[in-house]
């Protein structure tokens, strides 16, 4: 609560700054923006990769039974269903972009995805060199190296290089969690800029227009996806979804206050054992892998949002880009456990990868409080339905 105050009063300072209008002190506020951008750059590459890494390497070695199977296909199936509920969503309410003037001074995504074919997305994506994609920071091929690297280790036969290689990446990741520790501690200074850049350049009334559209985009996706999508996944297996939802309410209703699904883990299992009735080795298999790849709510927000930063840097949102950004939303959710300030900072991360303009992100922080109360709700009901289906498919 006490961050979410500092944040909030952090964007009005930066809106009123802004509208001073001193050109002094938006040439300031330019130059601290713009070095918050240049750091949240430098962390993105390693933040996306060794998250997804990490997350492979160390739950994919379960992956030789029945039951992590049905976990991963029913997570994987859900999330999809959850970034294309939110795609849909997008190009139906179709928010409006901000005044071109707020995002001129701003660099543009390189290298903009709509403007290839298909087939030149597809092989931009295949690396030919381990260190090119790191360097242009090619989002894509760096996703597709992490999966096959992280799968790869899981797949090694235990022994003790193994271990230290799994060890060390999980070294370098606790390492990397210390500095965006440090920098989100700075980060209401960043606030302040961004919001200043803004509102300087930005009219009032269209901002509240467009960025009022993202929200209802992003809650209404949520909100099918909690009473439509995941009810129709335990219909099709043969339960009722009231039922279901009835015993796991002490866990969403947690979820939704404590905004973390792994505070939530121990009444979700407790829930999930005691009143659900489903079977204890079951439940204290999945439930706890569910809490850290399985992220519905997450991938929607990454994608709508990516979206709306991408179609304010100029970026043409064709169909290939959207599919595209489904694709890479859905694998940074699933690689998403234990990253600080969650879908919020990984997706800043991705645009800031492509040069996206990310000051726009400093508006939507205060709305994300209220977007991640939703969110943690989504994700342990999402983690209660695949724990049902797992149960009822294995009885």
């Amino acid at each position: 609560m006490k961050k979410t105050i500092i944040w909030i009063a952090a964007l009005v300072v930066g809106a009123v700054l802004g509208m001073l209008g001193l050109g002094w002190l938006n040439d300031v506020m330019d130059f601290v923006a713009t070095v918050y951008t240049r750091l949240f750059q430098l962390l993105a590459v390693p933040t996306i990769v060794l998250a997804v890494i990490t997350t492979f390497a160390t739950f994919g070695s379960k992956g030789s039974g029945r039951i992590f199977g049905r976990t991963l296909i029913y997570t994987l199936l859900t999330t999809f269903a959850a970034a294309a509920v939110g795609a849909l969503l997008y190009v139906v309410v179709a928010p409006s972009s901000l005044p071109e003037e707020s995002t001129i001074a701003i660099e543009a995504p390189s290298g903009a995805v709509g403007e290839a074919s298909y087939l030149d997305h597809i092989l931009s994506i295949i690396p030919n060199n381990i260190v090119k994609p790191f360097l242009e920071g090619n989002v894509l091929s760096l996703l597709l190296l992490a999966f096959a690297i992280g799968i790869g280790l899981s797949k090694l036969p235990e022994s003790e290089n193994k271990s230290v290689v799994v060890k060390g990446l999980l070294g370098l990741q606790e390492l990397l969690f210390l500095l965006i520790r440090g920098l989100i501690w700075t980060l209401p200074l960043g606030i302040v800029a961004f919001s200043a850049q803004l509102s300087a350049q930005v009219s009032a009334g269209v901002v509240a227009d467009s960025i009022g559209k993202y929200v209802l985009v992003v809650l209404g996706g949520n909100v099918i996806q909690f009473f439509v999508v995941l009810p129709l996944f335990l219909m099709a297996r043969g339960l009722n979804p009231i039922h279901v939802l009835g015993k796991m309410m002490p866990a969403v209703l947690m979820a939704l206050f404590t905004k973390s699904s792994a505070a939530t883990l121990p009444v979700t299992m407790e829930s999930a054992e005691n009143r659900l009735g489903v079977r204890k080795d079951i439940a204290r298999f999945v439930l706890p892998i569910c809490t850290t790849i399985n992220m519905n709510g997450c991938a929607a927000f990454i994608l709508v949002t990516s979206l709306f930063v991408m179609q304010n840097g100029g970026t043409p949102l064709t169909l290939g880009t959207i599919l595209l950004w489904l694709l890479i939303s859905v694998v940074s959710a699933v690689g998403n456990a234990g990253v600080p300030m969650g879908c919020f900072f990984l997706t800043l991360s991705l645009m800031s990868g492509i040069g996206a303009p990310v000051a726009i992100l400093g508006i939507i922080l205060p709305i994300y409080t209220i977007i991640d109360m939703v969110e943690t709700a989504e994700n342990v009901w999402s983690d209660s339905c695949v724990c049902a289906m797992t149960d009822h498919d294995l009885q």
